[in-house]
């Protein structure tokens, strides 16, 4: 689902790579801002409406990269799966319909039910075999968990508009427990960007390059421990998330204005389409979770 890696060098490649995720996510995010803008505010809970505005934006990025990458991202389809071709455009579909839906508000309760029955889909198909068959390679199970997560944080919103609290609950621990792993790995390799603990380590020119691993671990372990024993668990995913966006805004930004390559612009630009969605997925799961609860 995420990303596309491959080299570029002519300027129809990065007008084909580039511009039609980046317009897209802009599109997205421009609209969900819109739309949400009098329920934002500067308290911890005012911030909680742009989850479904990250998650609008990434879905859009990623699905415009279905059509723009599109012999790469059929790569990914199990090669036992008809048509692989059909199922490329068809989650790129999928996933841009699902922004849309949550960027204006219409439908969501379908659109994140599917969502998240599609990604979770994409684990038991894709990721999770991927990550049984190399077992010591951390990023196939890092991407597994993340998968995971947004599954979970798709899910979570499902279970606010159907007032599901067990559905919620279930979210809940679930991802508490990938926050949990996500820490480990943001300790155990803290030169990683923060966020989800993928390859692409902070570059050595930022400040602090070695610190912001710690930073993000650090708030994985304390946010995720109180979202699994359910302490203060709403406030725990807010501020979670928006450290995790802040760290998006300090780190993430800046490499994309540094960026001199196609390919370095493309990852930058999924870095941080992956990192808001799962801030944003944070944010949903947040919401959901009854404000003034009194918790176990």
């Amino acid at each position: 689902m995420i990303g596309h890696s491959g080299s570029f060098v002519t300027a129809r490649d990065y007008w084909r790579y580039i511009f039609g995720p980046e317009c897209g996510g802009i599109l997205l995010l421009a609209i969900g801002v819109l739309r949400a803008r009098r329920r934002l505010s500067f308290t911890p809970d005012g911030v909680l409406p742009l989850g479904p505005v990250f998650v609008a934006l990434a879905l859009a990025v990623f699905g415009a990269e279905h059509f723009t990458s599109t012999k790469d991202l059929m790569k990914m389809v199990p090669v036992w799966m008809p048509v692989r071709l059909f199922w490329t455009y068809f989650v790129g579909c999928a996933l841009i319909a699902a922004a849309l839906s949550l960027a204006v508000g219409k439908a969501v309760r379908w659109s994140s039910a599917l969502l998240g029955l599609m990604l979770l889909l994409f684990v038991v198909f894709i990721h999770a075999p991927g990550a049984v068959k190399f077992p010591h390679n951390r990023f196939a199970w890092t991407v597994a968990a993340r998968e995971t997560l947004f599954a979970c944080g798709a899910w979570a919103l499902t279970g606010r508009l159907i007032r599901a609290p067990r559905l919620v609950a279930a979210c809940r621990v679930t991802i508490a427990l990938v926050l949990l792993f996500y820490g480990v790995e943001h300790f155990l390799h803290p030169q990683f960007l923060p966020g989800v603990p993928l390859e692409q380590q902070t570059p050595p020119w930022i400040p602090l390059h070695s610190v912001w691993g710690f930073v993000e671990g650090a708030m994985l372990l304390v946010c995720g421990g109180l979202i699994l024993i359910d302490r203060q668990a709403r406030g725990a995913a807010t501020w979670l998330a928006v450290v995790t966006t802040v760290l998006v805004i300090l780190l993430y930004v800046p490499m994309f204005v540094a960026a001199r390559t196609p390919t370095e612009v493309i990852t930058a630009i999924n870095y941080i389409a992956d990192t808001l969605l799962f801030a944003g997925c944070i944010m949903l799961l947040a919401d959901a979770i009854p404000a003034g609860r009194v918790s176990r």
